[in-house]
């Protein structure tokens, strides 16, 4: 499954000479993940509501170029389910055909009382398995 994700770079997203804050770029790919789980008619309001939610468990992120005040940038997403807890991203973040940045993301879906429980049936039902 492949999503994109447009970003344009605006001046709250970069350090002084311009250049995008390396964090930011965590922002932009928890954009991309917020805008898949949107896509794919799964209201996280009505989840929190229901005392579920999402939490990112693990990131192996590579920073690989810059991007600067201006850019247009998509953030590119793949991403697999891992278990009936675990649903695991691929993100890259491109400038044109150059990939700026790339990470690895772990989700899980957790109570909020902190225990693991089961992705929606809506998640589960359309995520293809690892492999």
């Amino acid at each position: 499954m492949i999503h994109r994700f447009p970003v344009t770079v605006f001046y709250e997203d970069t350090d002084m000479a311009g250049v995008v804050y390396y964090a930011n770029y965590l922002k932009f790919i928890e954009r991309a993940r917020s805008t898949i789980v949107e896509d794919m008619g799964v209201d996280q309001r009505a989840m929190r509501e229901d005392e579920i939610v999402f939490v990112v468990t693990r990131v192996e992120a590579d920073y690989l170029g810059s991007a600067r005040l201006g850019d247009r940038l998509v953030v590119k997403s793949t991403h697999y389910g891992q278990g009936a807890v675990r649903w695991v991203f691929d993100q890259e973040v491109l400038l044109g055909e150059k990939v700026i940045f790339r990470a690895k993301v772990t989700a899980a879906c957790m109570s909020t009382a902190g225990k693991p429980t089961r992705l929606p049936a809506k998640i589960r039902a359309s995520l293809p398995k690892q492999g």
